[in-house]
């Protein structure tokens, strides 16, 4: 488990951006620990990429109290810039050179001196399984092959803070997984990430803290457990040996479902320990044998649908 420093790594207060009459972001705030990946969810046009883009310094904000690896992006681009990687959602990669290329490319821009951008295009090639495929012109890379050589180029610079925008959009599920391990890997290093996504399952399975972003406004934060306890829908489902542990169990759970086919009784619960725990004192006092048990709470995609009202343009990867 990673170890989260004092500073955060990214702190937002207040957060405004306009385009016209069109408010993009509402007056959000987040808080992004270090060392750890933080997703912020929304459908398209909710201000996702606007916020990487203040927070990576490529627009200003018009209002609000912003810190990157404890910098302000107004005030001090350059240091900003110096400490955060960024891969967004269409590749930097240049497609007439060769991976080795485009990473010492990168390094040069980054004024590495000629021996350590060397080395350091080396690490990462082996890094992202991409040494076979040095040399090779990274118009013929797949899709994985050339977002893998993407998230390489940003990490050149060695950055204590990536920007994600929708890294994996038009991957296949395979090649999706292999960069969700490239991720944690990061992460298990220190790295901290920001994720924007609109692959529910991917902020499921990469988050320690998701925000759900609406209309440019923040409509939930928490971990995805406690996002998935905000939606009804949450249940234990107890499976007895026999129809009179069935019954004494339906009796001490005037609320649950029972199934006296299946040998199964549904009872309403937030998933949550404590809950759990009270389910099973009560069937233990009252000497009732539960076969089995299974916890079943809403997904993100209940979550997302119950705060938004919608579904659309959110996809949940296979």
């Amino acid at each position: 488990m990673n170890t989260v420093t004092a500073q955060p790594a990214i702190a937002v207060s207040g957060l405004r951006k306009s385009y016209g009459e069109h408010r993009v972001l509402d007056g959000i705030d987040l808080h992004v620990p270090t060392g750890t990946t933080f997703a912020l969810l929304g459908p398209n046009g909710a201000g996702k990429t606007t916020t990487v883009q203040i927070l990576s310094t490529l627009i200003g904000a018009d209002d609000g109290t912003l810190r990157v690896a404890g910098h302000d992006p107004a005030t001090e681009p350059d240091a900003v810039r110096a400490a955060i990687g960024v891969t967004g959602q269409f590749s930097a990669v240049d497609n007439l050179l060769t991976a080795e290329e485009n990473l010492l490319l990168m390094a040069d821009l980054h004024h590495l001196g000629r021996a350590r951008r060397r080395q350091r295009a080396a690490e990462l090639l082996e890094r992202f399984e991409l040494t076979d495929a040095a040399r090779k012109v990274a118009a013929t890379f797949s899709g994985g092959m050339r977002r893998r050589l993407d998230l390489a180029m940003s990490l050149v610079a060695e950055p204590s803070v990536i920007f994600l925008d929708e890294p994996t959009t038009g991957l296949d599920p395979r090649s999706r997984r292999t960069l969700w391990q490239l991720i944690r890997d990061l992460v298990a290093g220190g790295v901290t990430i920001f994720l924007t996504t609109q692959y529910l399952e991917e902020a499921d399975q990469l988050a320690e803290r998701i925000a759900l972003l609406d209309h440019g406004k923040l409509v939930a934060e928490g971990t995805p457990s406690e996002l998935k306890r905000l939606v009804p829908g949450g249940h234990v489902l107890l499976r007895f040996a026999g129809a009179r542990d069935l019954g004494d169990a339906a009796r001490l759970f005037p609320d649950g479902t029972a199934d006296h086919d299946a040998l199964t009784l549904q009872v309403p619960s937030d998933g949550g320990v404590h809950s759990l725990r009270a389910l099973l004192a009560r069937l233990d006092d009252a000497s009732v044998e539960v076969g089995e048990l299974s916890v079943h709470t809403p997904d993100l995609d209940d979550v997302f649908l119950s705060l938004t009202g919608r579904a659309d343009n959110t996809k949940v990867s296979a």
